[in-house]
C-alpha cells in the first residue's frame, strides 16, 4: 500500500501539468490572439480571441497551450503561449467574508481620512513576442525538379483539403519526359518550427526520345517539408518503383514548390 501511495506520489509530482490542467484556463493578454488547428503557425487559424478571455485549459504543451475550442473539428484548439497566462479557475472572482461571527459584529467607528493622490504608475504589460510567419495555406505551387544530375525540370502540385492532391512534372536530358500524378497526404507532424507531411502516390509517365516513344508508371513515398520561417516553400523528397523500358526500376527525385495559394 505504501509503495503504491509513493508511486502516485512520483506521478503527480513529475507531471505537475496534467494535475493543473483539470481547473486551469488560458487567460489572454493582448488586444486580440489567434487560435491555432495545431501548435504550430503553419497551421490555419481558426479563431480570434480578444483580451480578457478565458480559455479551459486542456494541456500545456510548453509553447503552446491546448484549450478546448467547440468551433473546432475536433473540439480543441491551439493559443500560443505569449498570448497570455495560465491561472487556477476563478482566480478573478472577489474574495468575500462569508463567517457569520465577522458579519455579525458592528463595524468599528472610523474617521474618514482623505485619499492620498499618488502619480499612477504605468502597468507593465510584457512584449508580445514576435511570431515566426502568418501561417499560408498550401493550395497551388510551382518549382523545380530533380531526378538525376542531368535529368532536371518543372513541377506543379495543387492540394485539396490538405490531403489529395495532383502533381505534374517535366523533364529533359537526352529524351523528353511528362509525368502526371496523384498524391495523398499521411498523418501530419507539426511543430514549432516545422511542418513534415508524409505522402504517397503514382504517376503515369511519357517519354519521348527522337521518334521512339515509351509509356510506364511509378509508384512512389516521400515527405514535404515546411519551415515556420518560410511557410509558402515546400521541399519534396521521394523514393519509389518505376517500370519504363529503357529505364531502372529504382526512382529517385527532389522537387522544391513555392506556393502561391
Amino acid at each position: 500500500m505504501f509503495r503504491r501511495a509513493a508511486a502516485v506520489v512520483l506521478v503527480l509530482t513529475l507531471n505537475p501539468a496534467l494535475v493543473r490542467a483539470q481547473d486551469a484556463v488560458f487567460r489572454v493578454a493582448v488586444p486580440s490572439a489567434d487560435v491555432y488547428k495545431g501548435p504550430s503557425n503553419v497551421t490555419p487559424v481558426i479563431g480570434h480571441v480578444s483580451r480578457g478571455a478565458a480559455l479551459p485549459v486542456l494541456r500545456n504543451l510548453g509553447s503552446w497551450i491546448k484549450v478546448a475550442w467547440p468551433d473546432a473539428q475536433d473540439g480543441v484548439g491551439y493559443v500560443h503561449v505569449t498570448m497570455g497566462r495560465i491561472g487556477p479557475l476563478g482566480a478573478d472572482a472577489p474574495a468575500t467574508n462569508t463567517s457569520p461571527r465577522a458579519s455579525a459584529a458592528p463595524p468599528p467607528a472610523t474617521t474618514p481620512i482623505p485619499p492620498v493622490l499618488r502619480p499612477r504608475v504605468a502597468e507593465h504589460v510584457e512584449p508580445r513576442r514576435q511570431m515566426y510567419v502568418t501561417p499560408a495555406s498550401h493550395i497551388f505551387g510551382v518549382g523545380g525538379l530533380a531526378e538525376s544530375m542531368s535529368n532536371v525540370g518543372a513541377t506543379a502540385r495543387a492540394w485539396r483539403n490538405n490531403r489529395v492532391g495532383i502533381q505534374f512534372g517535366f523533364t529533359r536530358d537526352a529524351a523528353t519526359q511528362l509525368e502526371p500524378g496523384v498524391v495523398y497526404a499521411l498523418l501530419d507532424h507539426v511543430s514549432d518550427y516545422v511542418w513534415i507531411r508524409p505522402y504517397v502516390g503514382s504517376a503515369m509517365i511519357f517519354r519521348r526520345q527522337m521518334s521512339d516513344n515509351a509509356a510506364g508508371f511509378r509508384l512512389f513515398g516521400g515527405s514535404e517539408l515546411t519551415f515556420a520561417s518560410v511557410p509558402r516553400l515546400g521541399v519534396s523528397a521521394d523514393l519509389g518503383y518505376r517500370r519504363l523500358p529503357a529505364q531502372p526500376p529504382l526512382s529517385a527525385s527532389i522537387a522544391i514548390h513555392w506556393y502561391m495559394k
